[in-house]
């Protein structure tokens, strides 16, 4: 199959908001992908190929060779030249992968180049997310979309899970279960805005602090132990102190869910940043150890000495739980149905500098890889007004409209905190502190690009994408997780997690936020 044919569907899925159209596109396009191919067809729609590490940042990718006339590039040799490129490492590396990005970009139709840079860097974009695509491939295969699901919980591979549905049906499927070193995706929470919502829809519960860690899946199976993040990817070497917590169980194999985060002496949790530095560095871990050291908490217990018990409610998980682990090394949760208690466990952990609380129905089993309505997570929301200042054009279904904005909180000279850290003087009026396309509506993306457009000053490329620039006038509210220390923007910090909450046309440029005030609350937040 030509790259061409998966680059047409990619489109397609994305200019449709309609779920059905979207599994009917895609289920299309498995039905013709022959057997040998399916890997590398899934791998493409589903996003799998950028957990290659190619190593390809925007800037290898400014100076490509003209695009092809017409396809001629197959989706198998396309998927191959990916692995390649993951593969150079070493001396020489960056001429070796502009030398490769060359020959695959010099074979590719403007569109497919569109698609590859979009693929490389992250940023595609087409709405094919796993629970659409598990639907496709149980329409293409003609198997039942909750035995496609179950075993994507298990094997964690889109691209496995495709094989095995296209060539070997349900029965193929009903072979994938829970392997001890094999990690599963993980369960992951909706949200509430206050503790006592979160209550009214889960009814007597578990409240749990929310930790803001890294989401570890620790594997034990005897001696050997091994540690896999949320996104799968394994980092047991980079972890000591995790593996050991683990080895010091007395049980022979376990299926962990916890998060690791680096504490201070005081029991209070260290910035975010100085955590996902610490597990994402591969230098000497002893080193980093020394400098960082990390804690494990556990929360949850998938199989326990040839017991799988992912299916069994939360509140057995939890017993069995509590009864193999010290309460040292398990997070601190309470069982209540009272909003009050509730709310008063959710403000001692953000008073301990915890992110907020999950709440967790008792019946409910570990839906892996599901935001299921099971655990509910609620965190204090914070909100600035912030000032537009450019925006970038969107792909996929937002092609043609401006999609992901920057950010800018206001300078009117205040200076910021004594010994904050942060820069004090030579800021610009307006000084910028993150992006997001987050929270936008189709209405929305329509209005603002009208809005956005009579604003504009002028035009760029940054990064690879294009950015207009505009003047400085519309106000929009923005709610986000936390501040975080940043040297890639001017003030030294950034929004995590920034969405758009609504436009404020009541709202003058001069009513908006102040860079003191973000500065304010980042002192807050370390205090």
């Amino acid at each position: 199959m030509l790259l061409a044919r998966v680059v047409e569907t990619s489109l397609a899925v994305g200019r449709t908001a309609k779920r059905g159209e979207k599994v009917a596109l895609l289920a299309g396009l498995l039905g013709e992908v022959e057997a040998a191919e399916i890997p590398a067809a899934v791998a493409l729609l589903s996003g799998e190929s950028r957990r290659l590490r190619t190593g390809v940042g925007y800037a290898a990718l400014r100076d490509l060779p003209p695009a092809a006339e017409r396809p001629g590039l197959g989706v198998g040799e396309t998927e191959l030249a990916l692995a390649e490129l993951a593969a150079v490492h070493g001396s020489g590396a960056q001429a070796e992968r502009q030398r490769l990005l060359g020959e695959l970009f010099g074979r590719a139709t403007v569109a497919e180049q569109e698609f590859l840079r979009a693929a490389l860097v992250g940023e595609l974009r087409q709405g094919a997310l796993d629970a659409v695509l598990a639907e496709a491939v149980a329409k293409a295969a003609g198997v039942p979309a909750a035995a496609v699901r179950r075993a994507l919980m298990f094997r964690g591979s889109a691209e496995a899970v495709a094989v095995a549905a296209l060539t070997g049906g349900a029965a193929a499927l009903a072979e994938f279960g829970l392997e001890l070193g094999r990690p599963v995706r993980p369960m992951l929470a909706a949200s509430a805005a206050e503790v006592a919502a979160a209550l009214e829809r889960t009814g007597r519960a578990a409240v749990e602090w929310k930790l803001d860690g890294i989401r570890v899946q620790v594997h034990r199976d005897g001696d050997r132990v091994r540690v896999f993040t949320r996104s799968l990817d394994e980092i047991t070497d980079r972890v000591p102190e995790v593996v050991e917590a683990a080895r010091s169980l007395q049980l022979h194999a376990a299926v962990l869910d916890g998060e690791a985060i680096a504490v201070g002496p005081d029991g209070r949790p260290r910035p975010f940043q100085e955590t996902a530095a610490r597990t994402a560095s591969r230098q000497d871990p002893e080193r980093l150890r020394a400098e960082t050291p990390l804690s494990v908490y556990f929360f949850d217990l998938l199989h326990l000495d040839g017991t799988d018990l992912i299916d069994r409610p939360g509140e057995e998980r939890w017993a069995t739980l509590a009864a193999v682990t010290p309460e040292e090394l398990r997070v601190p949760h309470t069982v209540t149905e009272d909003p009050a208690a509730a709310a008063s466990f959710f403000a001692e952990a953000l008073a301990r500098g915890h992110e907020g609380v999950v709440v967790k129905e008792l019946a409910a089993p570990y839906a892996a890889g599901r935001r299921g309505a099971g655990w509910i997570k609620v965190k204090p929301r914070h909100t600035l007004d912030l000032v537009v200042l450019a925006a970038e054009w969107g792909s996929g279904r937002r092609r043609g409209l401006l999609s992901n904005l920057h950010l800018g909180a206001r300078n009117p000279g205040e200076p910021g905190p004594p010994d904050s850290g942060l820069p004090d003087s030579g800021l610009p009026a307006w000084v910028m502190l993150g992006k997001t396309f987050k929270g936008l509506t189709d209405e929305t993306l329509r209005w603002q690009t009208e809005q956005l457009l009579a604003l504009e000053t002028g035009r760029e490329e940054s990064r690879g994408a294009a950015v207009v620039r505009v003047r400085p006038e519309l106000v929009v509210e923005i709610a986000f997780d936390g501040l975080q220390r940043s040297p890639r923007y001017p003030a030294g910090l950034a929004l995590r997690f920034a969405r758009v909450v609504r436009y404020r046309p009541d709202k003058r440029p001069e009513e908006a936020d102040t860079i003191a005030t973000v500065r304010e609350l980042a002192q807050r937040q370390v205090e």
